[in-house]
């Protein structure tokens, strides 16, 4: 009945103590294997994290001039992205990993400790239950002897006093001391009745207590921490799951972001982009004339011309036509009454290289890889270094910004320095001022000569240069030691591409770094030479160490620290002739300028 009453409680099994003990031991064990079930796959998410990183960063576009060549390409900045994003990919697992150690782990190691230390205090209350009735069992056990002793003696006291009252040869003390003796027996044996008697009573009652008050509640303690246990480990269960469903919607947009990456790549955008990185700007050659070596006299050099003359047959009628003859040595001859006799044609013809091979120079000079080769970028083709020309020239104007917000800075400390000369000597801020003007100069120089550079090459562009070549190419009438027209005109003897190579070979081996701002006047067109004023050519560069104000006429404004360009030296007055651009010159005090001449200016 009692039984009933306690209903589905773990007193059931108030004889299974071992057991129970065991079968929460087992729990316990069961919580620490699922402990380090999520610690392994919390280390599998971080070295998959890690893997994943490892490989993004190894596929990342290396820090050098290919890199900036790949972002031009929408597949390239698309697989960019791809990797950027798996990146962000890696760091949700990481977050996975970091979320399990903290939400699970943590607490279940913190658990573990907990739930060890009550099992083992409710276990040791029983321990202690279970030996405090088994004492009593023994004490009851011994009354219970004693009292069966004291019944058997107290027995046979009386069957001896009988024997003696019996035996009439017995004197009557013996049968007083026999029945004393009995009588003693008996109440010894009454009173380890009453012991027994109350001792059985209080063992009954401790017994009760003990598997129906003691054990029930130590086992019902027990069975709540199971039924905790139990279902902590469930939490973490759902935990588990949990920690992967937060970071689903941050994948999903990494996901999103790959798909959307691979959308915006633009096959005919990347096309027109190979067009735009690999124009030459060159024109295609003209065609192969034919030449009729069965008829020597009338036989005449084409521009496309096999042999190394330079007898002119057609040039374009008008202004560049009537220009040729003055430039022709022998003036009492035209082009066409120079003759040569077969055997050196045929000669020429055969130790020529074909004209063919500008267009294996071409494809050659197109294979260069961008960014290498001289400074000038001379190696290029004129649209490719006109690019990087421009791309130089940003560079060193974002430097100068820079440096010029520094020296703003700076200049702005001395200021505070100079009204509060506790906060700091301004002084002390001197040398940094003058590195830093020393900085702002060089980058001036180095803009004023890539600039030079980039009008030069903006004034050879093919769009402006058609006449240009034709006019070059009548100009090497002079040196008959020249090679074939298209040599002549577009690449070097190394296969780089230059125009009019001779003259601009000859212009940077006689200059300083600074180049000549104005092309023409070393490599002079035909159309410039009846020109009323010839432009001057420049002999060095000058610094201004004053500002000049240039208030009279033919002079010209500068400031403190400017760059410009020596056109014409000192004769002796105290000028000297300078200039800006193509459009600003003028005379300053030779005084007020410090002048770097060139080399071939000094030696004339």
């Amino acid at each position: 009945m009692v039984e009933e009453r306690m209903g589905d409680c773990w007193s059931h099994t108030k004889d299974q103590f071992d057991n129970l003990e065991k079968h929460t031991q087992w729990g316990i064990e069961y919580v620490e294997k699922y402990t380090k079930f999520v610690k392994e796959r919390s280390e599998i998410e971080i070295s998959y994290a890690k893997q994943i990183r490892n490989l993004s960063k190894k596929y990342q576009p290396k820090k050098n001039s290919r890199e900036e060549e790949e972002s031009k390409y929408t597949f390239c900045r698309a697989f960019l992205t791809t990797l950027n994003e798996l990146n962000d990919y890696a760091g949700q697992h990481e977050v996975i990993a970091e979320n399990l150690t903290s939400q699970i782990i943590t607490e279940l190691s913190r658990y573990l400790q907990e739930i060890k230390s009550e099992r083992k205090s409710h276990f040791h209350d029983g321990r202690k239950a279970q030996q405090h009735i088994e004492s009593s069992w023994k004490q009851l056990e011994s009354c219970k002897r004693r009292f069966e002793r004291d019944c058997k003696e107290a027995d046979r006291a009386q069957q001896y006093f009988e024997k003696m009252d019996a035996d009439i040869n017995v004197t009557k003390a013996d049968v007083e001391k026999a029945r004393q003796q009995a009588q003693m027996r008996h109440q010894m044996a009454a009173d380890s009745k009453g012991d027994y008697s109350s001792y059985l009573q209080k063992f009954n009652q401790e017994q009760n207590e003990h598997y129906f008050t003691i054990i029930p509640n130590i086992f019902q303690k027990l069975q709540d921490m199971e039924e905790k246990r139990i279902e902590r480990l469930g939490v973490c269960m759902q935990t588990f799951a949990e920690v992967d469903r937060q970071v689903l919607p941050i994948v999903g947009k990494c996901l999103d972001g790959m798909t959307k990456a691979a959308e915006s790549i633009e096959p005919k955008t990347d096309s027109k982009q190979v067009v735009e990185s690999y124009k030459s700007g060159f024109e295609p050659p003209g065609d192969v004339e034919f030449e009729d070596y069965g008829q020597a006299m009338k036989r005449t050099a084409s521009e496309t011309s096999l042999s190394n003359t330079r007898e002119a047959k057609e040039k374009p009628a008008g202004k560049s036509k009537g220009k040729l003859w003055p430039f022709i040595k022998n003036k009492n001859k035209s082009p066409k009454q120079h003759k040569e006799p077969l055997s050196h044609r045929l000669n020429d013809f055969m130790t020529s290289k074909p004209k063919m091979h500008c267009l294996r120079s071409l494809r050659r000079g197109l294979s260069l890889k961008l960014g290498s080769g001289p400074e000038d970028f001379s190696h290029l083709p004129p649209e490719q270094r006109r690019k990087k020309l421009q791309g130089k020239l940003d560079e060193l104007n974002k430097d100068i910004q820079k440096e010029m917000d520094q020296r703003d800075a700076l200049t702005k400390m001395k200021d505070v320095y100079v009204k509060n000369p506790q906060m700091g000597d301004p002084a002390s801020v001197d040398p940094r001022l003058s590195e830093i003007g020393q900085n702002i100069e060089k980058l001036q120089f180095e803009v004023q000569k890539f600039e030079g550079w980039l009008a030069e090459v903006e004034e050879r562009m093919p769009s402006k240069s058609d006449t240009h070549r034709r006019s070059g190419l009548y100009e090497t009438q002079n040196n008959t030691t020249v090679g074939n027209n298209c040599a002549q005109d577009r690449e070097s003897p190394d296969g780089s591409y230059t125009e009019e190579q001779n003259s601009e070979t000859q212009v940077k081996a006689n200059i300083n770094p600074i180049p000549n701002p104005n092309p023409t006047s070393t490599t002079p067109e035909f159309d410039d030479e009846f020109d009323d004023e010839e432009t001057l050519p420049t002999i060095g560069t000058c610094k201004a160490l004053y500002p000049f104000e240039g208030h009279n006429e033919g002079t010209i404004a500068v400031a403190e620290g400017e760059l410009l360009y020596v056109i014409e030296e000192d004769k002796g007055d105290g000028w000297t002739r300078v200039r800006r651009n193509e459009d600003e010159e003028g005379y300053v005090p030779t005084s007020y300028v410090e002048v770097f001449l060139e080399t071939n200016a000094k030696d004339s």
